[in-house]
């Protein structure tokens, strides 16, 4: 059985997903962190990312999508990966930090880089019941999925979490003005963008359950969600 979460940047897809695989006991792919891992090489070789993308950058990206293997490491009882490797690196941290935010949009937008990782996805998806989750797993890349969700929430209110996610990380429990702005123009930014690709942009499947989780807690959207995997099960 395939779970597809799809949704825009800050909506909680990466929590959720995780929390449903472990509650359900199937797989978990983060297909975001092959992006990412794919724009963190980028980086690494100094490929210049700047939109538009030179026909040199595209180039240049694609061949790290069909040549470099992204893999995922598992801690001994724990079904959920945690460790994000691209041709045998660990890169799970660094595909976590802004400069790595800025740069996977245009290189996840590629049509080349997509399909090089699509082809990825869905041997690892086929291969035992998995949660996916990203911006497009219900509409190309498994459009046959047996659940399809599409997790959104108010910009606003995913700035906020976003901020308040980020604080943490350095041991924090509040946000400035300042800094709640600028992740909340981030996120208006990648709305615009994702959602105006040419190649697979963000957009709920015709067939998919859309969830607004402004006003929702986490677990409450978790069990929302396998409350409808479970009903599907049984149907």
């Amino acid at each position: 059985m395939i779970i597809a979460i799809d949704g825009p940047a800050g909506s909680g897809k990466s929590t959720v997903a995780k929390l449903v695989a472990r509650e359900l006991g199937f797989g978990y792919l983060d297909t975001g962190a092959m992006y990412r891992a794919v724009a963190q090489r980028a980086i690494e070789d100094k490929i210049d990312l700047s939109e538009p993308l030179s026909e040199a950058s595209q180039a240049a990206i694609r061949y790290i999508a069909k040549t470099e293997t992204i893999e995922f490491g598992f801690t001994d009882g724990e079904p959920l990966p945690s460790v994000v490797m691209i041709s045998n690196k660990d890169v799970t941290k660094q595909i976590r930090t802004p400069e790595v935010d800025k740069a996977v949009s245009p290189v996840s937008a590629d049509p080349g880089v997509r399909e090089a990782l699509t082809e990825q996805q869905r041997v690892i998806g086929y291969s035992r019941d998995t949660v996916m989750e990203g911006r497009d797993i219900g509409t190309v890349v498994f459009p046959d999925a047996d659940c399809k969700v599409f997790l959104t929430a108010s910009a606003e209110e995913r700035a906020r979490r976003r901020s308040l996610q980020n604080a943490a990380k350095v041991g924090r429990d509040s946000v400035t003005e300042e800094e709640y702005a600028a992740v909340l123009a981030d996120i208006q930014r990648r709305d615009a963008y994702d959602s105006s690709r040419e190649h697979a942009p963000l957009a709920a499947a015709a067939d998919a359950w859309e969830l607004d989780s402004t006003d929702m807690s986490i677990e409450d959207v978790v069990g929302a969600i396998v409350e409808r995997v479970k009903q599907k099960q049984q149907a």
